[in-house]
């Protein structure tokens, strides 16, 4: 908008496109709820007060807050496309986006990254990127690309290029490694997003030093409390697995400890659960179920992000900001009537019901590559006392436990430890990662899955060895997705041949089959408190305590070595 117009406008001498009548505004800016009018022109909020124009929509009283940001999360883990995926944001209110696309990465290089922001192109969502900074994760696995420095270099010339994605290699941090400090110099005066579990004492704060200023991983008040103390935002996430607001939030409400430097974020969230309940929307109701201040409770799904991540013309109601709006019907279950980007109404289900796109080429879409599995590759390693991956209900984290050799033909009968295999997916290098699980809880059969954080190798879990070399074939065959399988036989499958994590499908198709394959999951068996896949999909991770498995073998995060 031209500053004369914005002018004029804002004075009432000339008429705004559209005005948003009596509404009860939220205003993030004084942690007040007024009435006012809202005046727009051009997707930008020309003057708030009394306005009148020639289009003008009376939300009868209803709640007009900023469209909401979602501070962290990893579009890839939807297993939708950009397009399939954003409607169902935008139809929970959250208008901008914070996405770490290194799901994709570890898959396809350069070219996931290119993928994604094409794909992001033009949709009615603010779609903003945290480069990964990790590709792979660690030394421990092996990935499908590297991404240093050098490969990351011409990205940031992008418009929606924000900053560095979280640092999860905090081993690299404080060893100086060069490599490291290269990407960290490379982003300077940009944000950094970080990855730090546990991490506290002289150990964060060096972290801090290095140059990060967020993190999403406290799973306690204490730990997010250390870390606000050390500078860095804390970005309170609820997702599908890892479900950490209410231990934050009810520290942060007892100390009365100010949220201005933290912000709400899904991480990792399914797209079924986001079209029931959605992400920020949902974070919101639970942050004023446990007693915050509705209005501090929309800052920080909206201000607050804004502001960590230097993006000054969104999060708040006033002239000069972009017309990124939601009206909610009231202040407790945020029960959303109407979205506006940019000063327009957002039709989520025209836009969902246009979403699908016809299966592409390219490397992309043939990233399950293999080599040849044998029942001999899935053999445990010799030892007396075997460790053991435990799940925790409702986390990412797992516990290390054991077993004895001579004691797991009878759990594994029993149904309480489980054979856990990683196969390396990219290269057909033949890398297999085998070892024991408990607490997932399937009676009999092989779950498998190509999504399995970050690397993304292919993941096995079950009771026998035909099965999982069923399950993996069939993941093969389909290039990528989840599968559930019994006695040799394929109970079903949910086919991701976008990078073996992305499916092609309209969300709607796409949720339905999805709700069907978690029935089947169920139905066999998986525990209570497990998601059967969002679960399975961290335990190949080798940033997360305390013991995970990769295609190299056991990893135990703490010591950041391999059991072997």
């Amino acid at each position: 908008m031209d500053r004369r117009e914005a002018i004029r406008t804002a004075l009432g001498e000339e008429a705004p496109d559209l005005v948003l009548k009596h509404a009860r505004l939220v205003d993030v800016l004084t942690g007040t709820v007024y009435p006012a009018d809202v005046a727009i022109r051009d997707g930008v909020i020309a003057g708030v007060g009394d306005y009148s124009g020639p289009a003008e929509v009376d939300l009868g009283g209803r709640y007009l807050a900023p469209g909401l940001i979602n501070a962290h999360c990893h579009v890839e883990s939807s297993m939708a496309l950009p397009r399939a995926y954003c409607p169902e944001e935008l139809r929970w209110g959250v208008t901008t986006l914070i996405t770490d696309p290194h799901e994709i990465a570890n898959v396809c290089g350069g070219e996931g990254l290119r993928f994604l922001l094409d794909e992001s192109e033009g949709l009615p969502i603010n779609y903003y990127v945290q480069l990964p900074s990790c590709v792979p994760a660690t030394r421990f696995e092996h990935a499908g690309a590297v991404l240093s420095a050098r490969e990351l270099a011409p990205f940031l010339k992008e418009e929606r290029v924000l900053g560095l994605g979280e640092l999860m290699d905090y081993p690299g941090v404080a060893a100086c490694d060069p490599a490291v400090l290269e990407k960290l110099d490379l982003f300077a005066g940009r944000i950094v997003d970080g990855h730090a579990p546990g991490l506290t004492g002289k150990g964060l704060q060096a972290y801090a030093a290095a140059g990060v200023r967020t993190d999403h991983e406290s799973t306690t008040w204490e730990e997010a409390r250390d870390k606000l103390r050390a500078g860095i935002a804390v970005l309170v996430r609820e997702g599908s697995a890892s479900k950490n607001l209410t231990a934050i939030l009810t520290g942060a409400l007892r100390e009365g400890v100010s949220t201005r430097e933290m912000a709400f974020c899904s991480d990792d969230k399914h797209l079924a659960d986001i079209r029931r309940e959605g992400t920020i929307r949902h974070n919101l109701r639970l942050a004023v179920a446990l007693g915050m201040d509705p209005v501090e409770a929309v800052a920080m799904g909206s201000l607050n992000a804004a502001r960590i991540f230097r993006l000054p013309n969104l999060g708040a109601i006033a002239p000069g900001y972009r017309a990124d709006l939601v009206v909610f019907e009231d202040l407790r279950d945020f029960a959303v009537s109407a979205v506006y980007k940019d000063g327009r109404p957002v039709d989520a289900d025209a836009l969902a019901a246009d979403s699908g796109r016809q299966p592409g080429v390219g490397p992309v879409f043939r990233s399950v590559r293999p080599a040849p599995l044998t029942a001999a590759a899935l053999a445990l390693p010799d030892r007396a006392v075997q460790p053991v991956i435990e799940i925790l209900p409702g986390q990412i984290l797992t516990r290390r436990g054991e077993v004895r050799r001579e004691d797991i033909p009878s759990e594994l009968a029993a149904g309480t430890l489980r054979k856990i295999a990683v196969v390396e997916r990219h290269h057909a290098t033949g890398h297999v990662g085998v070892g024991l699980l408990r607490g997932y809880g399937l009676r009999h059969g092989a779950v498998g899955t190509t999504v399995a954080h970050d690397s993304h190798n292919l993941i096995l879990v079950g009771d026998n060895d035909r099965d999982l070399l069923t399950a993996a074939g069939e993941l093969t065959r389909v290039q990528g997705g989840y599968t559930l399988v019994r006695d040799g036989r394929v109970l079903g499958t949910l086919s991701l041949p976008a990078a073996g994590l992305m499916s092609t499908l309209p969300a709607g198709t796409l949720t339905g089959e999805l709700e069907k394959l978690l029935t089947l999951a169920r139905e066999a068996g998986v525990a209570d408190g497990i998601d059967p896949f969002v679960t399975l999909s961290f335990l190949a991770l080798p940033v997360l305590p305390e013991l995970r498995l990769t295609d190299l073998g056991l990893f135990d995060v703490t010591a950041f070595r391999l059991v072997d």
